[in-house]
C-alpha cells in the first residue's frame, strides 16, 4: 500500500501531523509512507519513525515547482487545506483522496474533506480523524518523533560550550505575531527564581528580527546567566535539544508543540488562541490561559507550573 501525505508548514503544523503517520503505518505496517513537506521544516519529519520517503517541495506559481509522482498511490492526503498542498495531491495518481476538513482556497476541488469528530477539540485529533477515516485505529495519538543520536551529540556539546550542565528549561520567546509573545520581564522572573533552585535557562527560537529582540530582551531583563541558543540548531538539532531538557515554557508556537510530542513538560502560554484547540497536546493542564491579555499572566504561576512538572 502506497500512501502520500501532503503537509507542507509550518513546524508546530507540520509536528501536529505527525500522529497521521504513525497511525496509518500501525494499522497497515507494510504500507510505504510518501511525505510532501517544505525544505524548511523536512527536518520534523526526518525525525519521524513512521515516514519511509521524504519529497521537499517549495510551491511556486508555476506547476513546474510541484513534484512529480511516477507510481500511483492507493490513498493520498492533503493535510494542510490549501492551494499548495492540495495541487501536491492532484498531481498524484491515487485511488483515494482525503483532505483535512478546513479546506481553503482551491483545496476543496482536490479532496474528499473529512469532517471531524464532535469530541476531536484539538487539531491533533482533528487530523488524527481523517486516518481513521482511512482505516487506521486511534485511541491515543502518538507522534513518533524520535531525534537522531548524532544530532544529540552536537547538542551536548552546544550546552556544554554555553556553560549549562545540570538540569535545564528552554524558552521560546518569540512567536509569529507580537500578540503571541510573553512579556521578557515575565520570563526573566522565571529565569531567576529557576536558578535560585539550581536550575539553568536557555533561549530558542528562529532567526526572526522580531524573535531575536525578544530573546535579548529577556537576557537584558534577566539578573542571571540566560543562554541564547537562537540560530545555532537546525530543526533536526532542535528537535534533539528539546528532547535534552528538563522543561519547555512558550507561547503559540512551534517549539511547544516538539516539546509536547516529544513527552517533554511543555508549559503553553495563551491569550488569543484557546489552549483546548492549540495546546501543547495532552498538557493542557500546564497551560495558562488569560482572555484579556498575556501579560496578565503571572510569571509566580509559570514558575509553580514549571517546577512542579521537573522536581
Amino acid at each position: 500500500m502506497r500512501i502520500l501525505i501532503s503537509r507542507l508548514s509550518a513546524l508546530g503544523d507540520t509536528v501536529c501531523t505527525l500522529p497521521v503517520a504513525k497511525a496509518l503505518k500501525a494499522k497497515f505496517p507494510e504500507c510505504h509512507i510518501t511525505w510532501v513537506v517544505d525544505p524548511r521544516f523536512a527536518g520534523i519529519v526526518e525525525c519521524s519513525d513512521s515516514v519511509d520517503e521524504i519529497v521537499r517541495c517549495k510551491p511556486s506559481f508555476s506547476v513546474s515547482s510541484l513534484p512529480s509522482f511516477p507510481s500511483p498511490f492507493d490513498l493520498a492526503l492533503d493535510m494542510q487545506g490549501l492551494s499548495k498542498s492540495a495541487l501536491v495531491v492532484w498531481r498524484a495518481k491515487a485511488g483515494r483522496k482525503l483532505g483535512y476538513h478546513w479546506q481553503r482556497e482551491v483545496a476543496r476541488f482536490f479532496s474528499q474533506p473529512v469532517l471531524p469528530d464532535p469530541s476531536s477539540v484539538h487539531v491533533v485529533d482533528q487530523y488524527v480523524d481523517v486516518a481513521r477515516c482511512a482505516g487506521a485505529d486511534v485511541v491515543d495519538a502518538q507522534f513518533g518523533l524520535e531525534p537522531k543520536e548524532e544530532d544529540r551529540t552536537a547538542m551536548r556539546q552546544l550546552l556544554s560550550d554555553s556553560g549549562i550542565s545540570g538540569p535545564f528549561v528552554l524558552f521560546n520567546a518569540g512567536a509569529g505575531w507580537a500578540s503571541k509573545r510573553w512579556v521578557p520581564s515575565h520570563f526573566a522572573t522565571v529565569a531567576e527564581l529557576l536558578a535560585a533552585k539550581g536550575v539553568q535557562t536557555a533561549l530558542i527560537g528562529g532567526k526572526a528580527p522580531a524573535d531575536q529582540e525578544a530573546a535579548q530582551q529577556v537576557v537584558d531583563a534577566c539578573p542571571v546567566p540566560v543562554a541564547n541558543l537562537l540560530g545555532k540548531t537546525s530543526v533536526r538539532e532542535l528537535v534533539a535539544l528539546i528532547s535534552l531538557s528538563n522543561a519547555h515554557v512558550g507561547g503559540d508556537t512551534g517549539s511547544t508543540h516538539v516539546a509536547a510530542a516529544l513527552g517533554v513538560p511543555a508549559i503553553g502560554l495563551y491569550s488569543i488562541t484557546k489552549p483546548a484547540r492549540s495546546c501543547p497536546y495532552g498538557q493542557i493542564h500546564r497551560c495558562h490561559y488569560s482572555p484579556v491579555a498575556l501579560a496578565e499572566i503571572l510569571p509566580g504561576d509559570v514558575y509553580r507550573t514549571v517546577w512542579e512538572a521537573i522536581s
